[in-house]
């Protein structure tokens, strides 16, 4: 009788007594249990996280990169611009005066520029972060820069035939000028106006917010305001001063040949010499609740209806 059983031994490196048949379905089966065990296993592991997360007021905070503060700015009569459209625009305008270039190889073929030796400037390749240490980790300068002259702003005699211009009293958030300028150049409008003191002056904030509208836009300054109007009166101006409080809807105060409209601060609003001095006071029909926009926003929906005012004469 005990010829019928055999001791079957295992051994390390010695091959199977069970037919190789039989092999898969072991395999199959120890897998299976595993991962059932494996996911049991995971289970309870969430279980106990999220009940140490419960007890000690949420999961611990990922770690950030610490930000890199802007650098010291550019030379004396100079200013730093940067992002794609921005430095694009730069570069399509003749009067432009461009210094040097700091831009990735990336960079230069979104910029389309095949052969950056071509350029009548230094140009420095580089890597994003020897970007960070000029502008700071938080602007989003899209891997180029360039350093240049700023643009002269131009005399209010410089005008020309345009019908639309854009007048800003004391408005002095450079992101909000920014924006102010490509609504305008999206709109048609000739010029924007500002004063000498109390607007921003060019910087890569201003630029990035302008969107490369910055290249595309007489920019006027005046020293007083109240004189400047008047002369845009004399030349056939009719002046609309932005109100909230305005008796008339923009809409239908438009009755000129040429229209400046003139918007003030955030706050503020316009100044009483500013709306002693402008023809028309007119507000924005707006039914909701809220009756003020941001000034940019304002600017953007006035430039709309005087340009659909203008096209229809």
């Amino acid at each position: 009788g005990l010829s019928r059983f055999h001791l079957i031994v295992f051994a390390p490196g010695l091959p199977t007594p069970y037919p190789s048949a039989f092999a898969p379905a072991i395999s199959t089966h120890m897998s299976k249990k595993d991962e059932k065990a494996g996911n049991k296993d995971s289970h309870y592991a969430k279980l106990r996280r999220a009940h140490r997360d419960a007890k000690f007021g949420g999961p611990p905070p990922k770690s950030k990169r610490p930000a890199i503060p802007p650098g010291d700015g550019p030379p004396d009569g100079m200013v730093h611009l940067y992002g794609l459209h921005t430095v694009r625009a730069a570069l399509d305008n003749p009067a432009r005066k461009i210094a040097r270039m700091m831009v990735t190889r990336n960079a230069l073929q979104r910029l389309e520029i095949s052969d950056e030796s071509t350029l009548p400037f230094d140009v420095e390749i580089v890597e994003p972060k020897a970007i960070d240490k000029i502008t700071g980790s938080d602007a989003v300068h899209q891997g180029v820069l360039i350093e240049s002259k700023p643009l002269t702003p131009k005399p209010l005699n410089s005008l020309g035939d345009t019908k639309l211009v854009l007048v800003l009293d004391q408005v002095t958030d450079p992101h909000n000028v920014g924006a102010i300028m490509r609504s305008a150049v999206a709109f048609g409008a000739g010029a924007l106006i500002t004063t000498s003191r109390h607007s921003p002056n060019e910087s890569g904030v201003l630029a990035k917010s302008a969107s490369g509208a910055i290249e595309n836009i007489d920019h006027i300054e005046v020293r007083n305001l109240a004189d400047a109007l008047q002369t845009l009166t004399k030349s056939g101006f009719q002046t609309i001063g932005l109100d909230s409080e305005g008796p008339d809807v923009l809409e239908k105060s438009f009755t000129g040949d040429r229209i400046a409209l003139v918007l003030g601060a955030e706050g503020k609003g316009l100044r009483q010499k500013t709306r002693d001095t402008v023809d028309t006071l007119a507000r924005l029909d707006m039914p909701g609740v809220i009756k003020s926009l941001n000034v940019s926003n304002a600017a953007a929906i006035s430039l709309y209806a005087a340009g659909g005012y203008l096209s229809a004469k």
